[in-house]
């Protein structure tokens, strides 16, 4: 039934994937060895092994293809692999990634993902802390399925696993830059070698910068830019034949108006503005969307300030075959979300209720994350009949923040009708600007005890198993003040009484909770010799409970969200042979409590809160492949046929509409359909090699929300398909030492949206929505 489905939605472009497939055997049997692929290694079993060798379906992208992507950070790079989703928020902590259309969309700081993300073997606490610039990448690993056996925290869903460039042997360096329209540049340099007999450093600095894409009319300049600077070394030393020590140390700082929300649809709030989208708005059903929408007329410039330090020391100690590994990593995140929150120029100006004119609301909040995180495993030599992984991980994430809104006075119900009265003169207009403070910290800290074995029964033939016990705790702490003398309620802007609606005159609350897991995996691997390699797994996810703690948390809030657990099966083919690597996954994982943001409109509003949503399943087929059919033509894809789906919906507490009616539709964020097909060629010359390099990805159709508690779904949800095709042209000079790269992105000027943010015209368009050019340059040494 599966496959099935991913050869009738897209018959064209599964025939392409299956043809060259299917061209590669063929191809072996005539030309022999002659276009030999290099090895494919990955540690995504914490230990270095071939990639076909590996029983878990994982996406590898290598230097070379992050290289030639010429992405600013992971945003850019998810398309590449076909399993993978993002979800663009305003802020990089409001950002979120999904595999297999299972993923974490939420404001609230007291929430994890449920995608891990890890950087040179250290768990990041948020998803929003990957989201900066990837700079001397040796390979990203995209492993999809629950992964707590042997990867840290909360890894229920996959794990983007990202491994920088060691030191080198020989001293070596390099200086890149690139320059693209809208006077977008890179700058960064490399350098790396022995500092000493048994010592190995390197050093990257890099520093970038953008104008933006978007024109703001209100003051005449271009935003959705960024200002960014990164600094990080490795000092690498092998104290003694079985003892070694990797010291790397990070600094990043970014300064990025970005990433603003743009009127694709009509708001209705200043149609006479020159920013109004050209648009019929939502008729009939029908939406017409102004793609073409690239201007705004904002008062406040939306801005994400980040500033990372990271410390890791990564120790190997060898007892005769057996190998101890310690990562023990300190990483501070600061960042500050400045939001433009009523999207206009004229919002609060009047001197009149709302909401007959535009209102005001404006937000500020930074936010401080400390973070420390201790692993030990020791391995068992391989080759033995019974090979294992045993470990211990600890991990304690400790936030600060504060959150400031100011905005329009709100007495459309009455609210405020008590306090005019008892101060005659007093107004409640839009002009009128009261404001509200909230101050709340978490923090997080979590035990696991995991190990993971293989027991080779015969040389081709062997039995999969794993189990991991994890201790999840949780705390809160919230307090948020009325700042108006007089106690006003505002447009999202609470009275002072009751304040945060609990008790009266309770303006702190706080709560804890903690959960244990057991969970485990067992499968089998078959060897078939030169015919390749298949799995059948079985596994658990878990991913712990939380908080739905956020500026506006109301009483409600306070119960918590249970933890989420999943059950995943997996069968898998893997082939390597000459000139051709193929995978094949086939999959399916029902998810219980599913943690979400779920439109709830108890109050009569209807807002989004993170709750347990209900239970979900997704089910799918992916292919991905490398072919080399002619020795200077490579082309390597990837296909995924994912159905993520509500199968159980469970109604937020106090709500007495029938929520049934959500079973069955898709889960946010999960394309069906998604795939992509890249291509390298290479043209020597007598001076010079030619190096020709397309690639082109297809994403579906998809929801950007969950439907409303009666299962309505709004129309302007549904973002459209899209289709990108990229290319560049590269002049390498003296063995690559020097090499110059003309670069066309989206050169079939598509233009798209990542995300319906809200209020039924908000929308994400990302920089890669239009067609733009660029030329780098890089000269190694």
């Amino acid at each position: 039934m599966l496959v099935a489905r991913i050869f009738s939605r897209r018959p064209v472009a599964a025939a392409l994937a299956v043809a060259s497939m299917a061209a590669g055997a063929p191809a072996l049997a005539q030309s022999g060895e002659s276009f030999l692929l290099e090895e494919i290694t990955v540690t995504a079993q914490k230990r270095e092994e071939k990639l076909t060798d590996v029983p878990v379906a994982v996406s590898v992208l290598n230097a070379d293809q992050i290289d030639a992507a010429f992405a600013n950070n992971l945003e850019g790079l998810q398309a590449m692999v076909p399993s993978v989703s993002f979800r663009k928020g305003n802020t990089t902590r409001n950002s979120a990634i999904t595999v297999r259309g299972i993923g974490t969309i939420s404001f609230s700081t007291a929430a994890e993902p449920s995608v891990s993300t890890v950087v040179d073997g250290v768990v990041l606490g948020r998803s929003g802390q990957a989201f900066a610039d990837l700079y001397d990448l040796e390979r990203i690993e995209v492993l999809r399925g629950p992964q707590g056996t042997l990867f840290g925290k909360n890894a229920s869903a996959g794990v983007v696993n990202m491994i920088t460039r060691r030191p080198g042997e020989e001293f070596s360096g390099s200086i890149e830059a690139s320059l693209f329209q809208d006077n977008e540049y890179s700058l960064k340099l490399n350098v790396s070698g022995p500092l000493t007999e048994n010592a190995r450093g390197s050093l990257t600095v890099l520093d970038k910068g953008f104008d933006g894409y978007i024109r703001n009319v209100f003051n005449n300049r271009t935003t959705n830019g960024y200002d960014r600077q990164g600094l990080r070394g490795m000092l690498e030393i092998d104290a003694s034949d079985d003892l070694s020590f990797l010291f790397i140390a990070e600094s990043y700082e970014a300064d990025d108006d970005c990433c603003t929300d743009l009127e694709v649809l009509p708001s209705g709030r200043n149609p006479n503005s020159e920013a109004a989208p050209d648009s019929n708005g939502v008729v009939d059903g029908n939406v017409d969307l102004d793609l073409d929408q690239r201007r705004i007329d904002h008062d406040l410039e939306t801005r994400t300030l980040d500033e990372t330090t990271a410390f890791s020391v990564q120790i190997e100690k060898g007892f005769g075959d057996y190998q101890l590994s310690s990562i023990t990593a300190f990483r501070a995140w600061d960042n500050t979300e400045i939001r433009e929150g009523d999207f206009t120029s004229i919002g609060g100006t009047a001197d009149t209720p709302v909401f007959d004119v535009p209102f005001q609301l404006h937000d500020v909040g930074p936010q401080e994350w400390r973070q420390i995180s201790q692993e030990l495993r020791l391995a068992s030599p391989q080759g033995e009949m019974l090979e294992y992984q045993l470990g211990l991980f600890y991990w304690n994430i400790d936030s600060e923040r504060n959150f400031t809104r100011e905005a329009s006075c709100q007495n459309n119900d009455g609210q405020n009708a008590q306090i005019l009265a008892d101060n005659p003169g007093l107004t409640c207009n839009a002009n009128d600007i009261v404001s509200a403070t909230a101050f709340f910290n978490t923090e997080f800290t979590n035990y696991a005890l995991f190990g993971q074995g293989t027991l080779n029964l015969s040389d081709n033939f062997r039995l999969l198993f794993g189990l991991r016990f994890t201790d999840d705790e949780i705390s809160f702490n919230h307090n948020r003040r009325n700042l108006d003398p007089f106690g006003r309620q505002g447009v999202g802007v609470r009275a002072r009484l009751p304040n945060s609606q609990f008790a009266d005159g309770d303006t702190n609350f706080s709560g804890d909770t903690d959960e244990t897991n057991v969970s485990g995996k067992i499968g089998i691997q078959w060897d078939f010799g030169d015919a390749g390699m298949a799995y059948g797994t079985f596994a658990q996810g878990y991913k712990g409970p939380g908080f739905n703690v956020f500026y506006n948390m109301a009483a409600v809030d306070q119960l918590g969200i249970s933890e989420e657990t999943s059950e995943s099966f997996e069968i898998g083919y893997k082939y390597a042979a000459g000139n051709l690597v193929a995978n094949v996954a086939i999959f399916t994982t029902d998810i219980e409590d599913f943690q979400a943001n779920n439109a709830d409109n108890a109050s009569g509003v209807t807002i989004t809160r993170l709750t347990n949503a209900g239970d979900v399943s997704t089910e799918g087929v992916e292919v991905d492949f490398i072919w080399r059919p002619l020795e200077n033509l490579q082309l390597s894809g990837g296909i995924a046929s994912v159905k993520a789906e509500i199968d159980d919906f469970s109604c937020p507490l106090n709500v007495t509409v029938v929520c049934d009616a959500r079973s069955g539709l898709d889960v946010p964020f999960a394309p069906d359909l998604k795939y992509s097909l890249m291509a390298e060629y290479i043209i020597p010359t007598a001076n010079m090699d030619i190096i020709l390099n397309a690639s082109f990805v297809h994403t579906d159709e998809q929801q950007s929300d969950l439907p409303d508690n009666d299962g309505i779904v709004d129309p302007e949800g549904l973002l459209p398909e899209y289709d990108i095709f990229n290319a560049s042209v590269a002049f390498s000079f003296n063995d690559d030492k020097y090499r110059i790269t003309l670069i066309g992105k989206n050169l079939g000027d598509e233009s798209y949206v990542t995300t319906n943010s809200g209020d039924g015209f908000r929308f994400q368009v990302p920089r890669d929505a239009d067609r733009y050019f660029g030329v780098a340059a890089r000269a190694s040494f």
